[in-house]
């Protein structure tokens, strides 16, 4: 498949034997999070910029946690969510309405909001500069702990999404599946949905774990929410609770 419908990674990262984190191995720093450090404030997190160029991302100075998905997924409903913030992440009933990375800090950690791919109506250069764009952030040697990759429970994954798959797959970058929209199935749809994700899913070997998500029931909250600050209490040890840099710039 041409890179083109998701943002050309497929071109870009064949052969590219040191993955997004690069060459250089992590080392877990054993030293002891202050008591009162220890748990992330969801509260606390914040829009930091959105950027509509790869000359514009900021520095890779912070861990991050992208998110990724087709067009209208629900990737705002579910950052808004997970944070308890009802107009952190603009929602839009409009595929393809994000047309930015979009950035929020959580003091030790980024939250990052990828464009949403997969939208036809789009014109060959609003495509292209959405390819140029996550390129950049992809192989610009960040920090980035984990993608949360988001789908749509009631389809199976599509061309588009099996290629962000293999790219986080022969990256080694460790991918969190949340499966959207699960309140529009019944119980027993949703379980024969599960098995066959968990079929289409095995040859991703660096899937941490899948999801069952619905923003509007709140199914599957707690548990993404689990995963980012395992993370953020990860940060904080390794940077010793260093805050994160902060640029501000208008959406």
């Amino acid at each position: 498949m041409h890179f083109l419908a998701v943002f050309d990674i497929i071109i870009w990262y064949r052969g590219n034997e040191e993955g997004v984190g690069g060459a250089c191995e992590r080392q877990r720093d054993s030293s002891a999070v202050p008591s009162a450090e220890k748990y992330m404030n969801i509260h606390a997190a914040t829009f930091m910029a959105a950027y509509g160029r790869a000359d514009q991302l900021p520095a890779p100075d912070c861990p991050e946690i992208a998110f990724s998905g087709r067009s209208n997924v629900g990737k705002s409903s579910l950052i808004n969510k997970v944070l308890e913030r009802k107009n952190l992440a603009r929602v839009s009933g409009t595929p393809g309405k994000t047309v930015t990375i979009n950035f929020y800090s959580m003091d030790s950690l980024r939250l990052v909001d990828l464009p949403g791919y997969g939208y036809a109506r789009r014109s060959e250069a609003e495509r292209k500069r959405w390819s140029q764009l996550a390129e950049s952030y992809f192989t610009g040697r960040r920090d980035i702990r984990l993608v949360v990759q988001l789908l749509d429970m009631r389809h199976d994954p599509s061309a588009d999404d099996h290629t962000m798959l293999r790219f986080l797959a022969d990256t080694g970058t460790p991918a969190l599946i949340v499966l959207t929209k699960c309140d529009k199935l019944g119980v027993r749809e949703r379980e024969e949905r599960v098995r066959a994700f968990s079929d289409i899913l095995t040859p991703y070997l660096t899937i941490v774990d899948i999801i069952q998500f619905s923003s509007l029931r709140s199914i599957g909250v707690e548990a993404v929410r689990n995963h980012i600050e395992r993370i953020d209490e990860e940060s904080r040890r390794r940077q010793g609770v260093k805050r994160c840099s902060q640029t501000i710039a208008c959406r």
